[in-house]
């Protein structure tokens, strides 16, 4: 069931309508100025702009047949996670169990956006896997590590809720856990296999993980790095000290995996890494699988290049060919195709 064409046009046609309203906005009464994603002004007044569309019920697709429901993991944070259960499972048939965390540079986006939940919709129908995609908090207002705390809470909440929550008990398979994200969330998703190399979960099998188009940087240019500051480039460094205030710069490995001694200690034992030719990220995405292959880790690590496509294009465009390429990627990436 691909997405319907007029999605991507719908999708491109709000997005100028967006790009044009927040070009308007006056550079000269902002303190911090993060556009597309938010912004800061003189008077303290912060105001999010992408990822602010209204938000999608849990419930059935009637697309994909896939069914979702919002999972609290702490009433007190609002952490939740909206778990996804594809459709025609025999009874007790065990398919993989996908953590997905959303991308939005650690301030905007939730799992409740309408592009993550289509996605993640389509996702599960065509690969056939649970899915358990996280909301975290977001900076400014809970600033790094506060995003790394609540998504790795609620993969020990799923971890521990495969005897207690109807559809992971029926159907998730332990033994095939993945990670995955975007952008943020594909930052997040590597530091989750850090941890949970150092923390294991009993009974819980870290198998691959896939970073699509990560969110890196460093403090030295690298590849095409230059040419791309007005791109996006430019931004990475100042929104990473803006997420992150402890931070000591754009090579603290929480950033700079590249500067990580410790990358070697990963979980699980491949990473699918995909990247786009436009993106502004694009050369950290490869320089993440340079480094891994010669940190001494022990799996496989491989990255897809997309010619001619931008950040998050996949969400953008989600029924172009190049959007179901790289479905397809992920599809045999989680069936071990």
């Amino acid at each position: 069931h691909p997405p319907p064409p007029n999605m991507d046009e719908a999708i491109k046609a709000k997005m100028e309508e967006f790009m044009a309203s927040i070009a308007a906005i006056n550079s000269d009464d902002l303190l911090h100025d993060f556009r597309p994603f938010l912004v800061v002004y003189k008077d303290g007044r912060l105001r999010r702009l992408l990822g602010t569309e209204d938000p999608l019920p849990a419930g059935s697709d009637g697309l994909t047949g896939v069914e979702s429901k919002d999972v609290v993991v702490s009433p007190e944070t609002g952490v939740f996670f909206r778990l996804y259960r594809p459709p025609n499972l025999s009874p007790n048939q065990k398919v993989p169990l996908l953590i997905y965390i959303h991308g939005g540079g650690f301030c905007i986006e939730s799992a409740k956006s309408p592009l993550y939940h289509h996605h993640l919709n389509s996702l599960s129908s065509k690969a056939n896997v649970i899915i358990a995609s996280v909301d975290y908090r977001l900076a400014p207002e809970f600033p790094l590590p506060t995003a790394y705390d609540d998504v790795w809470s609620a993969i020990e909440f799923v971890a521990a809720a495969s005897a207690s929550d109807p559809w992971l008990k029926e159907h998730a398979d332990y033994s095939k856990v993945f990670f995955a994200g975007d952008s943020a969330g594909a930052n997040i998703a590597h530091h989750m296999a850090k941890r949970i190399a150092n923390q294991p979960l009993p009974n819980f099998t870290l198998n691959g993980v896939v970073l699509i188009n990560p969110f890196f940087w460093g403090e030295e240019r690298i590849g095409s790095e230059r040419l791309r500051e007005q791109s996006g480039a430019g931004m990475a460094a100042r929104l990473w000290k803006f997420v992150c205030p402890g931070t000591n710069g754009a090579d603290d490995p929480l950033i700079n995996p590249a500067k990580d001694p410790e990358l070697a200690k990963l979980g699980g034992s491949k990473v699918l890494v995909l990247v786009a030719e436009k993106d502004a990220l694009r050369d950290r995405g490869v320089l993440y699988k340079e480094t891994l292959e010669k940190s001494g880790w022990k799996g496989a690590v491989e990255v897809v290049e997309t010619a001619e496509e931008d950040h998050v294009f996949h969400l953008m465009k989600p029924s172009s060919a190049n959007a179901a390429e790289l479905m397809n990627r992920l599809v045999a990436f989680f069936n071990h195709q």
